[in-house]
């Protein structure tokens, strides 16, 4: 056999240029669409039939299902859609993967657009060294597409001759004789590439590859393709793995639609590889089974068209198949109501970093929920009777304080990670917001547990206020509500909708009435109202109200300054 070592690094080094172009091509789209594709993504609804048109879209764009399919998981884990609303869309992804099909076999075979790829990255990288955000992408884009179509070129010319070397056709053709067993075999082949290369777009490359080379049959290859539909759920499912329970069932969707849909071409695989072959030549093309030529186009035509019929068939049991996972994949027990854990980003990074802000965003959304939660368990400990309701409360303050910092150390590393991508400006405006944000947030929980401690050690010196005080204090608890309030309206707002008018106002109110408990709790000391040790902690509560509302306000300006400086 006439193949060296050296020939096989070859051939890995071509499937590796032909991935990172399409990484690249990928990632440049991404940045240039990211915001359209986050109000695309965001304004889903619970129709169906646009959830396949938005699917097939995304997917379209990113060039690639598994990446759809994972983003789709992600936005159910984070509550951004739900599992029925979820499933239009990944059977939309599985037309929109047909479309690299479709490039790969107009522009890798039919045409030789790899003689032009040099002339293409001439005018691609002087683009990358631009200032200008959306004309780096642009040049990326060009570059990356002229990387991967060079890589299928050099894919082409590496894979074994079979003329120089016929025992690689003998040895393939050795698993051609075993009639359906043979179209098992080629789907399992698929399934396990796609499984280990992590891509159905470069499998799918290598399939065409061998096809033109006349490894395979048609017949073969398509079966290989059907393996592809199997292998690309693995990367979904694994990445639902440590979602919540509605991300499992989006990916279990997923693999079951894709499994249901093989299941019945395999029952009529051979009719079906028929017509294709019928369908081609009736358009005046050559038959795939006359010139391993012609096959790329009708491996393409049957991907295509049975992708089509099937989600054509499954989109009709739409609620079946959501019936189907939720008795697959059972609630066991019921979540606390009071599990307070990070939620919204335990899938990992989305496939752009301006869809991954929008899933810490949820996460933020979360946290700042909680931490309103946890003024509230103050207000309740401090009129609490019940020594046992009373600790079970303050407990749960701590348990919260503790989380809160974990939160805050997550939510950065997460932000960090997203920080190392590319993204638009706007999109470093929204991260650089959100960190400053995040530490407001984890302060806002501080305050909390310094009240609550406050209170604490209220009860523990069997220390109380009058009527007079309590009201007093009962009046900067309510402006200080009216601060959280006002700071959680803002972060369910998008940031070109946050105004500071209302919340100026809210602080200028606060900090005023600070200082007038301040002047009347000194002379409540000089006149002896009440003793020094109770004169301590009334001014202990009122300042650290007035620290927890600037957290709060300090939230709602992080967030105006993302779209003042648009």
């Amino acid at each position: 056999m006439n193949y060296s070592f050296y020939d096989f690094l070859t051939m890995v080094g071509s499937l590796g240029m032909f991935l990172y172009g399409m990484k690249m091509m990928s990632e440049s789209l991404q940045r240039v669409a990211g915001q359209k594709m986050r109000s695309i993504l965001s304004a889903m609804t619970s129709n169906r039939f646009f959830g396949v048109l938005t699917g097939f879209f995304v997917t379209t764009v990113v060039q690639s299902s598994s990446a759809t399919t994972v983003m789709v998981v992600g936005f159910v884990n984070a509550g951004l859609i739900t599992l029925k609303e979820s499933i239009g869309v990944i059977m939309g992804a599985n037309i929109g993967t047909t479309v690299t099909g479709w490039i790969i076999t107009i522009f890798g075979f039919k045409m030789q657009i790899s003689d032009y790829s040099l002339p293409m990255i001439a005018i691609g990288i002087p683009l990358i060294f631009s200032k200008i955000v959306t004309r780096r992408s642009w040049g990326e884009f060009i570059v990356g597409f002229a990387l991967l179509f060079l890589g299928l070129d050099f894919l082409k010319g590496s894979v074994p001759n079979i003329n120089d070397n016929p025992e690689i056709l003998s040895f393939v053709t050795g698993f051609m004789g075993f009639g359906f067993g043979s179209t098992l075999i080629f789907l399992a082949l698929g399934s396990i590439l796609t499984i280990v290369i992590q891509s159905s777009s470069a499998t799918m490359a290598l399939t065409f590859v061998m096809v033109n080379q006349g490894w395979i049959s048609f017949e073969m290859a398509a079966a290989m393709v059907l393996g592809e539909n199997i292998g690309t759920t693995i990367t979904a499912n694994i990445a639902a793995s440590v979602g919540n329970l509605s991300a499992k069932r989006a990916a279990r969707v997923h693999l079951l639609f894709n499994v249901l849909g093989i299941v019945w071409m395999l029952a009529i695989f051979n009719t079906y590889t028929g017509v294709i072959d019928q369908f081609v030549t009736d358009q005046g093309g050559v038959s795939p089974s006359d010139s391993p030529a012609a096959i790329p186009t009708a491996l393409a035509l049957f991907h295509t068209s049975f992708n089509i019929i099937n989600v054509l068939i499954f989109i009709w049991f739409t609620p079946l198949l959501q019936k189907v996972v939720i008795r697959m994949i059972p609630q066991r027990d019921k979540d606390s109501e009071e599990d307070f854990r990070l939620k919204f980003i335990t899938t990992g990074m989305l496939s752009t970093p301006e869809l991954s802000l929008l899933q810490a965003k949820k996460e933020v959304q979360f946290f700042s929920k909680h931490t309103i939660k946890m003024y509230g368990f103050f207000r309740k400990l401090l009129y609490e009777k019940s020594d046992k309701k009373f600790n079970k409360l303050y407990t749960k303050i701590q348990k919260y304080e503790n989380i809160c910092d974990n939160v805050e150390v997550e939510i950065t590393n997460y932000l960090s990670q997203v920080s190392q991508y590319k993204m638009s400006d706007n999109g470093q405006r929204r991260m650089r917001s959100m960190l400053k944000l995040v530490g407001d947030l984890e302060s806002v929980g501080d305050c909390n547990y310094n009240l609550a401690r406050t209170v604490n050690r209220m009860r523990e010196n069997k220390i109380s206020f009058n009527e007079e005080a309590m009201n007093k204090l009962e009046l900067m608890f309510n402006l200080v509500e009216q601060t959280l309030e006002e700071m959680r309206s803002n972060l369910n707002k998008d940031e070109s909708e946050v105004s500071l008018g209302k919340a100026i106002q809210l602080e200028e109110q606060v900090n005023n009435y600070r200082s007038q408990l301040k002047a009347e709790h000194l002379d409540n000391l000089s006149k002896a109202v009440y003793s020094n040790e109770a004169g301590i902690l009334f001014n202990d509560l009122f300042s650290e109200c007035e620290k927890l509302a600037d957290y709060a306000i300090n939230v709602s300006e992080a967030l105006e300054e993302v779209s003042s400086r648009k």
